[in-house]
């Protein structure tokens, strides 16, 4: 029988004896390997194999005064720090509950093709294509994807367009 056994680190290391040194290193290594992979940088290739999905929920935009603490009830997908404020991006429903005031409704679509940081002209193309169709976009890029949301009554059709290849070359 197979049985897959997924542990964090600080989990394997509770299980060792003291002198896990070896397994540390291992670890390491690993982590750097996997973090050290590249992502696309060619923009035929990153728009041939786009592969948009589209996420569950609807996803909102909130900000809380600077230095305001997040709540420890809250789980935000996103924050990100302004001079004029902390910017949250959550569930609708967890900022109803919080009582927290919102803007752009909006859906989010991960393009899963693992691109570069480094790459030129991705999000330009996709963009693009969405402005052609009058749909608002809010890009953000991580480590291994490009994340967009979109107005939530125009999600269907914004990926719609994202799944079309042939008018993003």
């Amino acid at each position: 029988m197979n049985v897959k056994l997924h542990l964090t680190r600080l989990q394997i290391l509770r299980l060792l004896p003291t002198s896990h040194t070896r397994l540390t290193t291992t670890w390491a290594s690993a982590s750097n390997l996997k973090a050290s992979v590249p992502g696309e940088l060619n923009l035929a290739v990153l728009l041939r194999d786009i592969k948009p999905e589209m996420h569950e929920g609807v996803f909102v935009f909130c900000t809380i005064a600077d230095g305001a603490e997040i709540s420890p009830a809250l789980r935000p997908l996103l924050t990100f720090r302004e001079q004029e404020g902390t910017t949250l991006v959550l569930r609708r429903e967890e900022a109803d509950s919080a009582g927290l005031g919102y803007q752009f409704a909006s859906r989010l679509i991960t393009l899963m093709v693992h691109s570069s940081l480094d790459a030129v002209g991705f999000l330009a193309a996709v963009t693009a294509r969405l402005a052609k169709a009058g749909i608002a976009v809010n890009a953000v890029s991580a480590f291994h994807h490009d994340h967009l949301f979109v107005p939530e009554h125009r999600a269907d059709e914004a990926l719609g367009l994202l799944q079309d290849h042939s008018e993003l070359t």
